[in-house]
């Protein structure tokens, strides 16, 4: 289950844009690396989307995976990778939002969503989600090629 507030670094950003994230979800689904997503707690009172990878395309020493998106009416963003292996976590954050130590848009890198640096990522909520997703394929081939390699 996702976090139920944004990290201590990430602004509240106004209102949540459900329209952009329900549309957000549903592209999403046609990747296939996405199991299925939901908006959490739930559609009603939405506070993030949660995209669930599916566990199967992972090497099996990862348990789940996920995307949370936080998507705001005035295009700001917080799309956090998470990777669980038991109690360790792997992750990386991509943002956008007013920020004074870093550029507006920018991601805190794996694998512990660290100090931020500046992201390419733009405003456009489709590019920032296909994107995403192409980091992820990525990771996981890079998951697969160290278990090959070390086989």
């Amino acid at each position: 289950m996702p976090d139920e507030t944004l990290p201590d670094d990430v602004p509240a950003g106004g209102r949540l844009d459900r329209t952009t994230m329900r549309t957000l979800g549903r592209r999403a689904a046609t990747h296939p690396l996405v199991d299925s997503w939901a908006f959490e707690p739930d559609s009603i009172s939405p506070r993030s989307l949660v995209i669930s990878l599916d566990a199967t395309a992972y090497p099996d020493a990862v348990d789940t995976a996920r995307i949370d998106i936080h998507w705001f009416v005035t295009n700001d963003y917080y799309v956090h990778y998470i990777e669980t292996r038991g109690t360790s976590r792997y992750q990386c954050r991509w943002d956008r939002h007013p920020k004074t130590d870093a550029p507006r848009t920018h991601v805190h890198p794996p694998p512990d969503a660290g100090d931020a640096e500046p992201s390419p990522l733009g405003s456009h909520h489709l590019d920032v989600l296909f994107t995403v997703l192409d980091h992820v394929s990525g990771r996981v081939e890079t998951l697969h090629d160290e278990v090959g390699s070390s086989g």
